[in-house]
Parts: structure tokens; C-alpha cells; sequence
């Protein structure tokens, strides 16, 4: 009995905080809106981390990265009036992020190059011995090496929904495309990366 009591207490918990969540973003969009610059530092505040290590983990160096997720909040800022869902900006803010990459893709063709410095794959601490540790480091250094192979497209599925954790529907949302579409192109950069690494 206490068990079913307490999991509806976490439910009804974890309800609150959506939905405050959702109220504070409402908010925000609002004030985007309203062209509050407050709003705007705030926009950054909460989201720059986020952009810039999608760049990075797109490939693109440092300097590029600050540079496209600059770009990014300044298109933000200018076409914030084209958000119609203010629950969608998460996926919204993604997808000015991403045009911004292949357009630098597409601009830099002939200098374009993946860098390698960092992809940001996430590791977890934990107490390993060191031959451990320097194995993990190895498959990780193979899976960065994969995903620097895939096709723009791919590698961006991959990011978008295993590095920056969005859901499909944010990812697909980002990426400009349809759910199904956006798990077809996840599921064929699996594949491949599968069939890379081994």
C-alpha cells in the first residue's frame, strides 16, 4: 500500500515540475517576444553550454563553434516570432543550430575538415583499474573516429539524440524532418557505425 502511495507522490511530484518547467518557458518565450533583452541573457544563459557542444561534437573547431552558436542566438533572437510552440523551443533553437552548421559546411567545403580535438562522448566516472581505463579511452577513441565518418546527416542524428540527449521528437524536430525519417537516419548511422567499430 505505501509503495503504490509513494509512487503516485513521485507522479504527482514529477508533474509539478513539468509543469512549472513548462510555465517558466512559457514565460520566457513571452518575454523573447515581447523583445525583452533580460529574456534573451537568460535564453543564453540556459542554452549556450547545449549549442556550442553540438557544434563541437558536429566537428567543427573551437573557434568555429563560438562563433555558430553566437550566430545561432542572434537568429534566435530575430526570428523568435516564428515559434509558435513555446514547449518546442528546446528542439527549435537545435534546428537554427543545425542550419547554421550545414551552412558553414557548405561555405568552407574546400577547408572543411572534422575536427578531431573533441566530440564530447561522455564517459562515467567510476573507479576502474588502468588497464580498464585505457581501454575504455581506446573504444571511445574508435567511436569518435566512426561518427567523424558518417555522412553530415547521420553524424547529426547521432549527436542530436545520444550526445546532446534530445528526444526523437526534439531530434527530428532539429534536423528538419519527420520522426520516421529522423529515426531511419538514426538507425542506418548505428549500422554504420556497427559495421565500423565492429
Amino acid at each position: 500500500m505505501s509503495d503504490k502511495r509513494n509512487n503516485g507522490e513521485r507522479e504527482q511530484c514529477l508533474e509539478k515540475k513539468r509543469d512549472s518547467s513548462d510555465n517558466s518557458q512559457d514565460s520566457l518565450v513571452s518575454r523573447l517576444k515581447a523583445a525583452d533583452h533580460a529574456a534573451a541573457a537568460e535564453l543564453v544563459d540556459i542554452y549556450y553550454q547545449q549549442i556550442f557542444w553540438f557544434f563541437r561534437r558536429m566537428g567543427h573547431n573551437c573557434q568555429a563553434s563560438e562563433d555558430l552558436t553566437q550566430e545561432s542566438f542572434l537568429a534566435a533572437w530575430h526570428h523568435i516570432s516564428q515559434l509558435r510552440d513555446a514547449k518546442a523551443l528546446n528542439g527549435w533553437l537545435y534546428r537554427i543550430a543545425a542550419n547554421a552548421s550545414r551552412l558553414h559546411w557548405r561555405r568552407n567545403k574546400a577547408r572543411a575538415h572534422i575536427s578531431s580535438e573533441s566530440q564530447g562522448i561522455d564517459v562515467p566516472d567510476s573507479n576502474q583499474s588502468q588497464y580498464e581505463k585505457i581501454e575504455q579511452d581506446e573504444k571511445l577513441r574508435q567511436v569518435k573516429m566512426a561518427v567523424e565518418k558518417l555522412s553530415v546527416k547521420r553524424r547529426q542524428a547521432v549527436v542530436l539524440h545520444y550526445m546532446q540527449r534530445l528526444t526523437i521528437a526534439e531530434a527530428a524536430e532539429a534536423a528538419g524532418v519527420r520522426e520516421g525519417t529522423f529515426k531511419s537516419r538514426l538507425n542506418r548511422a548505428l549500422n554504420g557505425l556497427r559495421e565500423m567499430i565492429g
